[in-house]
């Protein structure tokens, strides 16, 4: 298989395994609900944001509309580097790290354009996908879906402690998808594996 084929495979199996993941999600539980999986240490819990790490919010409609088209333009930029690399033959790990990094924005971006618009809410009720009614929001305007929630940590700081004394503390606090993960991991081993991808050539 060429190394083309190996990073179109790879780029459509996390797109599809991320889609059905957050479509099962979405459309069986409510937002909030939470199933344990591996006792308190790994839970399914669905959340949804607008689209920022963190939840953070920025400039409304216009600002999530203008995010999400900078995903796009993003995208395409990374896959005209991701085509030169295949061109020059480059290190199969860069290929397929840079293919991860595109499939989880994809992943992400698809949320955010499309969710809206064939998804009811899911706020009091699992969402109905192609809703009579049509969905909850307009083209750019939907929301990701988190469903990954890894609390291996869940206590409190010490009423002795200079921080947060007696305040809760999680980690790993933040809740995640796997295009999010995907992203991370192609990060990752770009960043962990850089003199091996830069350094050789076929």
């Amino acid at each position: 298989m060429s190394d083309r084929n190996k990073s179109l495979l790879l780029i459509f199996s996390i797109l599809i395994v991320d889609q059905i993941v957050k479509i099962i999600v979405k459309t069986t539980m409510i937002h909030g609900e939470e199933i344990p999986v591996l006792g308190n240490w790994f839970r399914i819990h669905f959340l949804e944001n607008n689209g920022m790490a963190f939840g953070m919010e920025w400039g409304g409609k216009t600002g999530k509309a203008a995010l999400s088209i900078f995903r796009m333009i993003a995208i395409a930029v990374i896959s005209w580097y991701l085509m030169g690399l295949i061109r020059k033959k480059a290190n199969l790990g860069l290929i397929l790290s840079v293919s991860a990094i595109i499939a989880g924005a994809a992943g992400n971006l698809i949320d955010s354009a499309f969710y809206g618009m064939i998804f009811s809410e899911s706020w009091h009720a699992p969402a109905v996908l192609f809703p009579d009614g049509g969905g909850y929001s307009s083209f750019l305007q939907g929301r990701v879906v988190d469903m990954l929630y890894f609390p291996i940590i869940d206590t409190t700081w010490p009423d002795w402690s200079p921080i947060k004394p007696g305040q809760s503390f999680v980690f790993f606090r933040p809740v995640f998808n796997l295009a999010d993960t995907s992203i991370t991991t192609g990060v990752l081993s770009i960043l962990v594996f850089q003199k091996k991808f830069l350094g050789e050539k076929k």
